[in-house]
């Protein structure tokens, strides 16, 4: 029996998206808020952060151990992530336990308690995330380098937060804040496995009726790409030299992102693709490296990563602009290009037979382009691009002059990397 997928719009505003999938044992659910990092104010850098935390902190029917307990107690697991453009409260379990799945996700959702004692206790735990992440070379670097792309932008910023933005807030910041982000509008239910979309919309529409109407938040659009190189550097007294790059590249709605993924795919998404052969397998020069997209409403960036030898810098750099120009010039074979396409194709088909899965493509899909999108007519639009529209696409992702840089390591040779990139 194939999966059913509907979405409903509510009077207030509120979205509810499922896909029924009989055969499914499980169901997954999703409670979105359109609001993340780039909608804050500089004084509030992470407080969509630390409200997502603060959701699991206790309601006036739970316990911050019972939210969990209730979940975890039938099998089932919860989590929640906050994105550039929005926040997810998400949890799966045994389909026959889904009403109470549904009955957690909406009261932490609309009666958060923000009990100063919690909040406080909260606050340790986020400025330990924040030291955490500034402790991993990886993850330092991917900071260093989001803050060096969208310079002078709220997307530069740490979702995170501060150790300063996140002390100085208070319960009222938190209220205020979710009152007037978290509305109807801004708000997407997802729901995928063994349930019925007309069930769903039922309880959702009684648990979440009191949201107030609102409007979805707006944000500053993202910056024009720049006309010449970035690089950013700090030395840390580690073994392996962290190497992260950043190319603007299309948005979520750009019809060309299909031919941005496959771009993505044949560069770096894998062990066959070019980097990884060439830099890894070929010549040993590092244990990883790899590309991914982090596409927005209004733009987008091709990054590349890199763990590798500070004695290996220039030389993996080297290549990876020299697989720029290769893309930029040369036509890809149509192996290589099919490959591409049904490694694309066929990991979409494996992941979304998970109900959880389904659950995160049914949100991003309402959030980004205001309607499901089914999975089959990607696969025909990925299909249908051409190596001559990939080509044409690489001349303007891979220009070596749009490059951030970020590396971090032993005593970085700062003065190497600009002159490798021509600064």
């Amino acid at each position: 029996m194939p999966n059913k997928s509907q979405l409903t719009q509510l009077p207030g505003g509120l979205r509810v998206a499922t896909c029924e999938m009989p055969y499914a044992q499980t169901a997954a659910m999703g409670i979105w808020a359109s609001v993340g990092g780039r909608h804050e104010p500089a004084k509030l850098t992470g407080i969509s952060h630390f409200i997502e935390h603060m959701l699991f902190k206790g309601t006036p029917k739970r316990s911050a151990r019972r939210i969990m307990q209730d979940i975890e107690g039938v099998g089932g697991d919860m989590n929640a992530f906050t994105a550039e453009e929005r926040t997810c409260y998400y949890a799966t379990t045994a389909a026959e336990y889904f009403p109470r799945v549904c009955d957690v996700l909406c009261d932490i959702y609309m009666n958060p308690l923000f009990a100063k004692r919690e909040i406080d206790r909260e606050r340790g735990v986020i400025a330990e995330e924040i030291l955490m992440y500034q402790d991993e070379p990886s993850s330092y670097v991917q900071e260093l380098l989001e803050q060096t792309h969208w310079e002078n932008h709220p997307l530069g910023r740490s979702i995170a937060g501060t150790l300063e933005s996140i002390e100085s807030m208070t319960a009222e910041d938190f209220r205020g804040y979710r009152k007037s982000h978290y509305n109807a509008p801004s708000t997407v239910i997802s729901a995928a496995g063994n349930i019925r979309h007309d069930d769903v919309v039922e309880k959702v529409s009684a648990a979440l009726k009191g949201l107030p109407r609102g409007k979805a938040p707006a944000a500053k659009p993202c910056p024009p790409p720049r006309k010449f190189p970035k690089i950013v550097t700090a030395a840390r007294d580690i073994q392996q030299t962290q190497l992260s790059l950043a190319l603007p590249a299309t948005s979520h709605r750009d019809e060309r992102r299909y031919a941005a993924h496959l771009l993505h795919v044949i560069l770096g998404a894998n062990a066959s693709s070019r980097l990884f052969q060439e830099i890894r397998e070929k010549r040993g020069l590092c244990y990883s490296v790899s590309t991914h997209q982090t596409t927005l409403n209004d733009g987008g960036y091709l990054g590349i990563s890199a763990g590798l030898d500070r004695r290996n810098l220039e030389k993996s750099l080297s290549l990876i602009l020299a697989q720029f120009e290769n893309l930029c010039t040369k036509t890809i074979g149509a192996a290589e290009l099919r490959r591409a396409k049904e490694y694309t194709i066929g990991s979409s088909r494996m992941a979304l037979e998970r109900t959880s899965s389904q659950n995160m493509r049914l949100g991003n899909s309402v959030l980004a382009h205001g309607k499901i999108v089914d999975p089959e007519s990607v696969n025909e639009k990925i299909r249908h691009v051409t190596s001559d529209e990939i080509r044409s696409l690489a001349q303007e992702i891979l220009d070596p002059n749009r490059i951030t840089l970020a590396v971090v390591g032993p005593n970085p040779d700062e003065r190497m990397l600009r002159k490798l990139l021509g600064t």
